[in-house]
């Protein structure tokens, strides 16, 4: 009786049929052994690989927006973790703090409106007070109208209504008999038409609050009575998004000119597929731009990085490695991955490294509120020697894998890439060097998070050009607002056509 190769790996063989081969003698049993040793090593490095298999998914499966890059939205509901911030317990209070301005409400020197209320009887006697002449009123704070005083409420009007302004050409006959006819203004080109501001109102609600259109058109309906259509909100976004090209050239220009800058990305549906809407910025600047792709050959296409000699700020993805200019690693990223080492496998010098990143975050946050520019020589000397020696636990914890026959590179533990990512001392510690250079990369996700929840509200772009248009409005509102310029007022020099120029 023959036995292949299948059945042995299929231990698929009866009692029966193993008591076959033995009667055939002692040849045949041999041979039969002989196979069955030919196929273990097989076996295990097939057991080896589902077990490193299972060990990735399991580590998949506890990985959540507290220990790695996931956003908090894939945590699902079921198994939420408790909040564990990042963050350092602070000593201040909450609320405004010391030096704040504060925003309370104040009266107006002139209101809109006045309404006298006077008392009708006296209090006392009760005889009627009608043609007793009122005292003058005071401005004074009580609960109760003891003395004479104002009060002021500020709302809104009972009825919000669009104004109505009607543009007429008249004519003009000369002495010589010459009939002369007055034009009409830039833009003024129909019978009746929607004017700039409420224009200006539609995009702002769109591309800012990112208001659906079509609840966009309702909520113009409900506050104004007007029946703006989404297609007359969609030329409006197209040409704001014309008008705009030189100005978010200007901002790409300036950002690819400025001593750092923050670079992220993030997945963005268009027509139901997959592409990546990219930002670079500044404490003053946004730009956005839609590619297809999410890694060098779109920062190439972008092109800022490309002639970049700044400080680049970004997150650990390999593509910014390959450009030449200074880098910036964001730290909030890599206390995630550490907590997730020591949380789920218990590599102790990743606390401890996450805990010296954050000492010497509290030890630079309080140089600079003293005033200072750069941390005591002693005192880097000591982090930089805590640093070093936590980076070789790191690499020794975490061996370097043997080579395991396959072309290519062989892969390693996470948390050996982690390590030797942290021995580029330069950029972890960037911000220590150099207190100018952040702590994170906050300033980029923050730039770019409105933009998900754009995309959780009204689902993909339908179309490529729509994604650039959204961009290039959304980049030039980012940047003005980070200018202190009112959404509202800046939109409407756009639908002018004479955008207000953003400073650079």
């Amino acid at each position: 009786m023959s036995v292949s190769n299948n059945d042995l790996h299929n231990g698929i063989l009866s009692r029966e049929e193993i008591r076959a081969i033995y009667d055939q003698g002692s040849e045949a049993m041999i041979g039969f052994v002989e196979k069955l040793f030919a196929i273990i090593p097989e076996q295990s490095k097939q057991i080896e690989s589902l077990a490193a298999r299972v060990q990735d998914l399991e580590a998949r499966l506890r990985k959540d927006s507290h220990n790695s890059g996931k956003p908090p939205s894939s945590d699902g509901l079921r198994k939420k973790p408790a909040p564990k911030s990042q963050r350092l317990k602070g000593t201040k209070a909450t609320g405004g703090q010391p030096g704040h301005p504060g925003s309370t409400l104040r009266m107006a020197d002139k209101p809109d409106h006045v309404i006298d209320y006077t008392p009708l009887t006296c209090s006392g006697c009760g005889a009627s007070l009608d043609d007793v002449v009122s005292t003058d009123y005071a401005f004074v704070q009580g609960a109760t109208c003891l003395t004479a005083e104002a009060r002021q409420v500020f709302d809104l009007p009972e009825k919000i209504h669009l104004e109505v302004t009607e543009h007429r050409c008249l004519s003009q006959t000369c002495t010589c008999g010459q009939v002369n006819y007055g034009a009409f203004p830039a833009g003024i080109t129909q019978p009746v038409q929607y004017g700039e501001r409420i224009k200006a109102l539609g995009v702002y609600l769109t591309n800012y609050q990112l208001v659906p259109l079509e609840r966009t058109t309702q909520m113009l309906s409900d506050l104004f009575g007007c029946t703006l259509s989404e297609g007359v909100l969609q030329s409006a976004q197209q040409k704001c998004a014309e008008v705009l090209k030189p100005t978010t050239e200007a901002i790409k220009q300036a950002i690819e000119q400025a001593p750092l800058a923050h670079f992220d990305e993030t997945g963005q549906r268009i027509d139901g597929k997959l592409h990546w809407l990219h930002v670079a910025s500044t404490q003053e600047l946004t730009y956005y731009a839609t590619h297809a792709k999410r890694g060098r050959i779109a920062m190439d296409e972008i092109g800022i990085l490309t002639g970049f000699k700044g400080r680049a700020i970004h997150d650990a993805l390999a593509s910014y490695g390959h450009y030449d200019c200074k880098h910036g690693a964001c730290n909030v990223h890599h206390g995630r991955e550490l907590t997730f080492l020591y949380e789920e496998e218990g590599q102790i010098w990743a606390k401890q490294f996450k805990t010296l990143l954050l000492d010497i975050k509290e030890r630079v946050d309080g140089a600079k509120e003293q005033g200072l520019s750069a941390l005591a020589i002693d005192a880097m000397a000591n982090f930089e020697r805590r640093y070093g020696v936590l980076i070789q636990k790191g690499l020794d914890t975490n061996p370097e894998a043997t080579r395991s026959g396959k072309r290519g590179k062989t892969g390693q533990a996470k948390g050996r890439n982690l390590a030797k990512r942290l021995a580029k001392r330069d950029e972890v510690l960037a911000f220590m060097y150099d207190f100018t250079v952040p702590y994170d990369n906050n300033l980029a996700e923050r730039d770019l998070r409105m933009t998900k929840v754009r995309q959780k509200i009204s689902g993909c772009f339908r179309t490529n050009e729509g994604a650039v248009v959204f961009g290039q409005i959304r980049g030039y509102l980012s940047t003005m607002r980070k200018q202190g310029h009112n959404m509202l007022d800046v939109l409407t020099t756009v639908i002018q056509g004479r955008p207000r120029a953003p400073v650079f």
